[in-house]
């Protein structure tokens, strides 16, 4: 793989040709093309001067802003690999992730230098608003800090000489290490190689269509493969990014999307659904969206219309993929989204998705099995973790994990996750359509359907629900509600309320957190 076909590289050409379009913003820094080149180019040049060669590994636990951009563009323009990390990682899953990288340098945020002192790192980039206080720096000792304004720029006083040229980088180079939960409890990081992000980028680009004239407004953190790919699909067209990690306040951030004229929009489930629950109608109709992108789990039918119809004209793509699949593996194309709702869509362009059998051959149409893929956007697999490889990566097919089925015009409907599958009374049942039924009852904001032990053997369904603010309804009334549409083994045995489902970082309700805490309600 030459260098022509990267994140650096798209930047590069870019600032030749159009120098002064915008390339990343936030609510405090503004980057055209040229500056966004100088500052990677500088950084690139600082990192090989303190040691960094292709390969290296280096983390990134930064906040959503352009610092981070800037970061990644230059750990990458030297044919190194970034590890994005939440700077909420805990102290334990750093120091194994640290162990399993061998990273030596370091891009940290100034309120943070309390967590990474006496981690073992060599340089520490420190991103701050100012210069850091001696103290602050004095606290990493005797790690070496370099200070990096919150726009990605080196302190004026740092003599560096800027990265002129990219090296060749080879197609299955890792270029991004993107940590994920482990079924040990071990932090596992699913490698992308540069090959990996070129193609999914591309593919990404040719089903939405996006353009220079494309501006994302992106909620969603670097960290995650998701808001990655919303901005390295518009670095790849010479489009814009606006990063706002400003969502807590839902409708100042839809203020901003339009005084900022964006035109696409991503988000989770939880995205959407506190929008629904928070924005304005005037503020909504101020939004001048093309297009909105929705993955990163299944969606209420419910929300999904409200979406629909708040956004209008604005198309919304339902996408779905897996982090060891780059970003995205399916999308549901607008104009098919009535007649095939509920659907994941069909492949994007250049993967293959199957629905497989144990044997993992092709099974009929209508029939339930193994979702899996095959494209050039697959991880290569797990770093430094050979046994959890090879459970995912078969005969040149990622499997997915998931279960679905195909309709007789190749679009895909997931039934669920293959381990949460529950064995009620012998038979077979999805959580996501006990979830699919509840989440209809007005009473209910949020629900999770998790399998715990029967005291009868087997497993019974249990539902996490939390309701709307100032309602009130009964276990009774939820479970009637059910057998209203689903047979007697799919109604949850056991219903338990709470205030709010938990949570990780990009949104997704951690189910084993609900196994764990409620593994005794049926002991009673």
């Amino acid at each position: 793989m030459s260098a022509t076909d990267s994140a650096p590289s798209w930047v590069l050409g870019h600032a030749e040709r159009t120098p002064d379009a915008s390339a990343v913003d936030s609510p405090w820094t503004r980057l055209t093309y040229r500056q966004l080149s100088e500052r990677m180019r500088s950084l690139a040049g600082h990192l090989h001067a303190s040691g960094v060669v292709p390969g290296d590994k280096v983390l990134i636990a930064l906040p959503l802003g352009s610092a981070g951009a800037v970061a990644a563009l230059a750990v990458q323009a030297l044919g190194a690999c970034a590890v994005e990390l939440d700077r909420e990682t805990g102290a334990t899953s750093v120091d194994a992730i640290l162990t399993q990288t061998g990273a030596r340098h370091a891009f940290i945020f100034g309120q943070d230098t309390r967590k990474w002192t006496g981690k073992g790192l060599g340089h520490l980039y420190v991103v701050h608003s100012a210069r850091p206080p001696e103290r602050m720096l004095q606290a990493l000792s005797p790690a070496t800090c370099t200070w990096v304004q919150e726009d990605g720029a080196l302190d004026a006083d740092v003599k560096v000489t800027p990265l002129d040229v990219l090296p060749s980088t080879s197609a299955q180079a890792h270029a991004s290490i993107v940590y994920t939960s482990g079924s040990t409890g071990t932090p596992r990081g699913v490698i992308q190689t540069f090959g990996n992000i070129a193609a999914n980028t591309r593919s990404i680009v040719e089903y939405l269509g996006l353009t220079s004239r494309d501006r994302a407004h992106l909620v969603l953190p670097l960290h995650y493969c998701y808001g990655k790919s919303v901005l390295q699909t518009h670095l790849l067209v010479g489009g814009s990014v606006f990063l706002d990690p400003r969502f807590m306040y839902p409708q100042v951030v839809l203020e901003a999307m339009a005084a900022e004229k964006s035109t696409g929009f991503a988000g989770v489930p939880l995205t959407f659904e506190l929008l629904r629950r928070q924005a304005g109608a005037e503020a909504l109709s101020k939004l001048r969206l093309r297009y909105a992108t929705q993955a990163g789990g299944g969606m209420s039918p419910e929300t999904t219309q409200w979406t629909r119809d708040a956004l209008y004209p604005a198309e919304l793509y339902v996408m779905y993929g897996q982090t060891e699949a780059t970003a995205r593996l399916s999308y549901l194309p607008p104009t098919r989204a009535t007649e095939k709702a509920g659907s994941i869509g069909v492949a994007i362009p250049g993967v293959e998705l199957r629905v497989a059998g144990e044997d993992g051959k092709a099974l009929p149409t209508g029939e339930t099995g193994h979702l899996v893929a095959r494209g050039a956007n697959v991880t290569p697999g797990y770093l430094k973790d050979a046994e959890e490889t090879a459970a995912i990566l078969k005969d040149g097919w990622l499997w997915t994990g998931d279960l679905a089925w195909k309709d007789a015009d190749g679009f895909i409907f997931l039934v669920g996750r293959a381990k949460e599958i529950l064995k009620v009374g012998g038979h077979r049942v999805s959580p996501a359509e006990m979830e699919h039924q509840l989440a209809r009852h007005p009473a209910v904001r949020e629900v999770a359907v998790v399998g715990v032990p029967d005291a009868l053997g087997g497993e019974a369904a249990c539902a996490v629900v939390a309701l709307q603010e100032g309602v009130a309804v009964k276990e009774d009334d939820l479970r009637r509600f059910c057998r209203e549409s689903l047979p007697a083994h799919k109604v949850p045995r056991h219903v338990v309320f709470v205030e709010a489902l938990p949570r990780g970082p990009s949104g997704k309700v951690l189910k084993a957190e609900l196994r764990t805490q409620y593994s005794s309600v049926g002991s009673s």
